[in-house]
């Protein structure tokens, strides 16, 4: 599933499909199980093989607020910790049973040292993500909180059918009690 994965982006050669099978590991989370508990340092970007994984900070108030979800075929890491290695201020938790392909920090920047075709591919991957976070900043700072739901479920729409109403919420920047309101306004329509 990795390597049909970057095989989409730019395919690798056999040289480097080994050195990859050398490097990440799998590895199964239960549901709520943790893949990165804030004050720990990043260790792994993990690709998702099934599974949703969310990543989320906790305010001073013990309020959760989303900022990614990752499914199959996706990314998941805190970038800043991972390649800062320094201590996390967020978590990542497995929403449902999940299972990763992991590859550390170290291991990482070989691949990139030594096969060019994973530094390409993993640029790629980070630049999506930019994008991805770009248009969420601005859909926060210029959309209606309906707006933003619409365009979740544009964007996301298997998210829609495997997350509860208060990820989704906590994801949009609103209470769940506000989102049911907007899905009933929705249904209205």
């Amino acid at each position: 599933m990795l390597i049909k994965f970057f095989n989409g982006i730019f395919p690798l050669d056999k040289e480097a499909v080994e050195a990859a099978k050398q490097v990440f590991s799998l590895r199964n989370y239960k549901r709520k199980g943790l893949l990165l508990q804030e004050g720990d340092v990043c260790r792994f970007y993990n690709f998702v093989i099934s599974g949703c994984f969310k990543l989320y900070g906790v305010d001073n108030n013990g309020v959760e607020h989303n900022l990614q979800f990752a499914i199959e075929n996706q990314w998941i890491a805190d970038f800043n910790s991972f390649y800062e290695q320094s201590a996390s201020r967020l978590f990542i938790e497995a929403v449902e049973p999940s299972t990763v392909l992991q590859i550390e920090h170290d291991d990482l920047l070989y691949l990139y040292t030594h096969y060019p075709r994973f530094d390409r591919n993993f640029r790629i991957v980070i630049e999506r993500k930019f994008i991805e976070l770009q248009d969420r900043v601005l859909q926060n700072i210029s959309f209606t909180a309906e707006e933003r739901y619409q365009l979740f479920q544009q964007n996301f729409p298997d998210l829609i059918q495997r997350l509860p109403g208060t990820q989704i919420a906590s994801y949009l920047g609103i209470t769940s009690e506000f989102l049911s309101k907007i899905k009933k306004k929705i249904v209205k329509k």
